[in-house]
């Protein structure tokens, strides 16, 4: 399918964009999610996602981290073309150059918050004490070590969210997927995860894709991208 090539996206000054994506069209069934979405975003740059519901910003984010193929258009890694990688390969990135934030945490509820930190440690191959250790790491600077043996369930959705924080974190990824991150909580609580979120990924110079709908949450951000009809438009320069 053809499509109009699309106009850059602004990006920081002198920064050279990690992930692109280009021309992005991608529909479920008779519903258009995407209709030629174009986005961009460099190293250490916070970008915030926004658009009412239905408008294709998780979709957006799906095909960005690879978690599904879009239709038409490409999604360019550090300059590798997703759709030319295996998935296991594509799995790969997700284990350890992607971090994922989800609205409601996703934890696993039968291990402890410290264990469900390590997971993606573990899941590279890190020994079990490495691990432990880097996680406890984390777990301290979310501000939540106090509930490092607990599981799930015996915490709060504030805490929960700063754990899920700490276990997109602990791989130290290049690119941070937050989908809603703040969503299930109240405002007190979000503020404070969108905070150590973000002053996180400062830290290690993470770019994250922050999908919101919600303009207190926006404000984190270095710039905000509206996805409105599957299209994306961004806010400081029209894509």
């Amino acid at each position: 399918m053809s499509h109009t090539a699309p106009t850059a996206p602004t990006m920081p000054s002198g920064a050279a964009p990690l992930l692109v994506a280009s021309g992005l069209r991608k529909t479920y069934g008779a519903t258009p999610a995407l209709a030629g979405a174009d986005f961009a975003i460099a190293s250490g740059e916070v970008v915030a996602v926004m658009g009412p519901s239905g408008s294709g910003k998780s979709t957006l984010l799906h095909c960005l981290a690879g978690i599904v193929p879009p239709d038409d258009g490409t999604v360019s890694y550090a300059g590798r073309d997703l759709a030319r990688l295996s998935d296991a390969g594509r799995s790969a990135l997700r284990r350890g150059d992607f971090g994922f934030v989800f609205q409601f945490g996703q934890l696993v509820p039968e291990l402890t918050c410290e264990e469900n930190v390590a997971l993606p440690l573990r899941l590279t191959g890190v020994g079990r004490k490495e691990a432990g250790a880097r996680a406890a790491e984390w777990l301290t600077r979310l501000e939540v070590d106090d509930v490092r043996h607990h599981r799930p369930g015996q915490i709060s959705g504030g805490q929960g969210q700063r754990v899920a924080v700490a276990r997109a974190l602990v791989n130290n990824p290049r690119v941070l997927f937050a989908d809603e991150p703040t969503g299930a909580l109240d405002s007190l609580n979000g503020e404070r995860v969108m905070e150590l979120l973000v002053s996180a990924a400062r830290d290690t110079g993470a770019a994250v894709v922050l999908v919101t709908h919600e303009s207190r949450v926006a404000a984190y951000s270095d710039r905000e991208v509206v996805v409105r009809d599957g299209r994306a438009r961004d806010m400081a320069g029209a894509l």
